[in-house]
């Protein structure tokens, strides 16, 4: 993912507030060499404080032997994507039809070292922290390795912490347009009206548009 000075994120705030809330991806694993990569989309959970992202897949899943053979992983979320006319781009001193239609979108990479969980008290409570995060309100019975009605479904599936060892965050906003093109978007955006458009204004005013 190729990141300018002016679509990097503007701190680590930026990218984990906006991680926090978007927390479905692709999970790519090497595996051996000569092998195919494998990518699995997948609901995860990010613990700031932690630095590791927690998931969960069924025991049969191929992905499970390309990270046994590579460990180094990459999880990459991307979302608040809408397709951009060429004439919103196009500047002041040439024609409207001039202007080159691109994509805004936001982007988070982590690079991570796998660990695979299989003891059942530990996947339990990794379950019990992703169900935190994906079901604040509650309303599930306690994940217990010892109890039901979830107990004997551990040995079906493994967990996942993946270490985050580095971070790529972009967000593609025309940051780097002439003002009179960034307020051109935020409007456009305002009056479209198709979805992710107002997630992808959010983002043009909060950096300034």
């Amino acid at each position: 993912m190729s990141i300018h000075p002016w679509d990097a994120a503007q701190d680590d705030a930026e990218w984990q507030s906006w991680l926090a809330r978007h927390d479905f991806g692709h999970l790519a694993a090497n595996g051996p060499p000569a092998a195919p990569p494998l990518v699995r989309p997948t609901h995860v959970a990010y613990d700031e404080e932690r630095r590791e992202a927690l998931l969960h897949l069924a025991r049969p899943n191929p992905i499970w032997s390309a990270i046994e053979a590579c460990p180094e992983v990459l999880l990459s979320v991307a979302d608040d994507h809408v397709f951009v006319p060429g004439p919103w781009l196009a500047d002041a001193d040439v024609p409207p039809e001039y202007g080159v239609p691109t994509t805004f979108y936001a982007a988070v990479q982590l690079s991570c070292t796998a660990h695979v969980v299989d003891d059942p008290a530990a996947k339990a409570a990794l379950l019990t922290r992703q169900l935190a995060h994906f079901q604040p309100e509650g309303g599930s019975a306690p994940v217990a390795a010892d109890q039901e009605p979830y107990g004997r479904s551990l040995a079906g599936i493994r967990g996942l912490r993946l270490e985050v060892v580095g971070v790529r965050a972009k967000f593609e906003y025309a940051n780097q347009r002439s003002e009179r093109v960034r307020q051109r978007t935020v409007d456009a955006l305002a009056s479209r009206g198709v979805p992710r458009d107002a997630a992808a204004r959010a983002h043009r005013v909060r950096r300034g548009a």
